[in-house]
């Protein structure tokens, strides 16, 4: 970084430009109970699908237009239904993306904060008012019903607010005294060129949080979508520049794992934030901790990773907000979270009564296309549609299966599988050990508080976790001993809030980044502290 460079980040991050201060509020989710908001989602599905199908060109300067590879994403619900079909990038595509997204780097990061903050602005409020589109797009191309798609649309929507909010708020950052005869200035710089690799299953809202936390401090940012949802970031990209994003300073380049590797290698690339599973994002932070010819910075990872989340219900609780709370948590976008409630650990004072009401529940879900506003539809895709049923079988030769446990047959009818529930495993097996990533849910018995917390800490992971108690005894021990970066009570273990909830994990759930929290910009930026001595 060179010294002029360094004067035009501290000139663009002054407290003179700072924007008024305002009140953030999340972004209120729709009623679609309500006949005008229903047919306004219908009307906005059906402007969709005569969008589908489209070619996406790759657009990285002084590259081809066609690449010879394409990535095609298909409706889960109707998979012979093409979505959308992009260019594909290699790992030779890597080298002219980061070039692009680095000359751009200049001129974006020395432009004063509030313009940078503008930006993000306009396309949270042209966001708000296309929020049906982008919600339709969620439907067809990840599987959503009408109300998980809306609040993926409005946690876009927030995690924009918000982060222009907190960027705004980083420009009259101080240091914590004056020492006597200085002026003591502590200024947030940008990093430079990123790399985001966003989630298929908030493939709007996480894609939407990781880019302009970047772009908002100041970094290009080099983006890899996930292959499962490729036309909603196209969507987003084209939103960016629509609201004045420069060229190239997000550089969207749709690609697999060869593209990945190279993008996150690269020696130009300061950082890198992904959301994902646990293997990919240890695969990612082993490559960016190595040091290649020309890297003159230590790589920074900023991940989310898996979870095994568990909600305790003691035999004190109230068992139906309890079981409906699991459910919820357990069957939301057929329990394709991160933050999805995998395992229930239940009293066995109250076990067998607290499985009948979970039974009751699951048989009244409806499964169907999401299209049509059914609240169980798909798993995303084939390879999750058979590593789902696998985990099943495998469940049912040393368990019981109480609830579901089938599937339709895929390829023309979509990757259904019924939301399931098993009882009798233990706690070490493998169904309450690896993350499944779908419609799963295991029962597990404890016979005290202390029990309960053994079996829930019991794994590698530490992302969400709940407890039902009417026991302030009992909340207070869960607050010092549930290892869990987002911790609820009495309520379901999903649906974390912008601004209330920051949200990240322990173990390894990931890097805790804590995203939708006061101190996540600072990840994507470094700190300088600057002591003038007075005459």
């Amino acid at each position: 970084m060179t010294v002029s460079r360094i004067v035009y980040d501290i000139a663009s991050m002054t407290p003179s430009q700072a924007l008024p201060e305002s009140v953030f509020s999340n972004e209120p989710f729709c009623d679609f109970q309500d006949p005008a908001t229903a047919a306004s989602m219908r009307k906005a599905l059906a402007d969709v699908a005569v969008q589908l199908g489209q070619h996406y060109p790759l657009e990285i300067p002084g590259r081809p237009v066609k690449t010879g590879q394409t990535i095609v994403s298909v409706n889960p619900s109707s998979p012979p239904q093409i979505i959308g079909e992009h260019d594909a990038a290699d790992a030779s595509d890597a080298a002219p993306a980061v070039a692009a997204a680095a000359a751009a780097w200049p001129a974006w990061s020395m432009k004063p904060m509030e313009e940078r903050v503008a930006i993000l602005r306009r396309t949270a409020e042209k966001l708000r008012q296309r929020k049906m589109e982008f919600s339709a797009w969620l439907v067809v191309e990840t599987g959503k019903n009408w109300a998980e798609a809306d609040a993926d649309t409005a946690e876009a929507i927030d995690f924009l607010e918000y982060y222009a909010f907190q960027a705004m708020k980083l420009t009259t950052a101080e240091p914590s005294i004056q020492y006597p005869g200085e002026k003591n200035t502590l200024v947030y710089l940008s990093l430079g060129v990123g790399a985001v690799i966003p989630p298929w299953n908030f493939p709007l809202a996480i894609m939407a949080g990781m880019t302009c936390a970047a772009i908002a401090t100041g970094n290009t940012v080099v983006l890899k979508p996930s292959p499962l949802a490729p036309t909603i970031a196209a969507q987003f990209h084209a939103l960016l520049l629509e609201c004045g994003l420069s060229a190239n300073v997000v550089m969207l380049v749709q690609g697999g794992p060869d593209f990945g590797d190279a993008l996150v290698q690269h020696p130009d690339v300061k950082f890198i934030a992904f959301t994902g599973s646990k293997k990919v994002g240890l695969h990612i932070h082993s490559k960016a901790a190595s040091v290649h010819a020309g890297q003159i910075a230590i790589k920074r990872t900023i991940l989310e990773l898996g979870g095994k989340d568990a909600i305790i219900v003691e035999a004190d609780a109230d068992l139906e907000s309890a079981a409906s709370g699991v459910v919820a948590s357990a069957f939301g976008f057929n329990g394709q979270k991160c933050s999805a409630c995998s395992r229930v650990i239940v009293n066995e004072a109250v076990h067998d009564a607290f499985v009948s009401r979970l039974q009751q529940k699951v048989a009244q879900l409806a499964q169907g296309d999401p299209r049509e506003n059914y609240a169980v539809g798909p798993v995303i895709n084939d390879v999750a549609y058979e590593r789902v049923l696998g985990y099943i079988r495998d469940a049912a030769s040393r368990g019981t299966i109480v609830a579901g446990g089938n599937a339709k047959e895929a390829q023309k009818n979509g990757y259904y599988i019924e939301p399931t529930i098993v009882s009798g495993l233990s706690p070490r097996d493998r169904l309450c050990q690896e993350e499944i990533f779908g419609p799963v849910l295991a029962v597990l018995r404890s016979t005290d508080f202390d029990d309960a917390l053994r079996i829930a800490n019991d794994t590698e992971y530490g992302l969400t976790g709940s407890v039902y108690t009417s026991s302030e005894e009992k909340l207070e021990q869960a607050t010092r001993h549930f290892h869990v970066g987002n911790l609820y009570f009495n309520r379901k273990c999903t649906g974390a809030m912008v601004g209330a909830h920051p949200f990240g994990g322990f173990k390894l759930s990931g890097t805790d980044s804590k995203a939708g929290g006061p101190d996540y910009l600072l990840l994507f930026t470094q700190a300088k502290s600057i002591a003038r001595k007075l005459d």
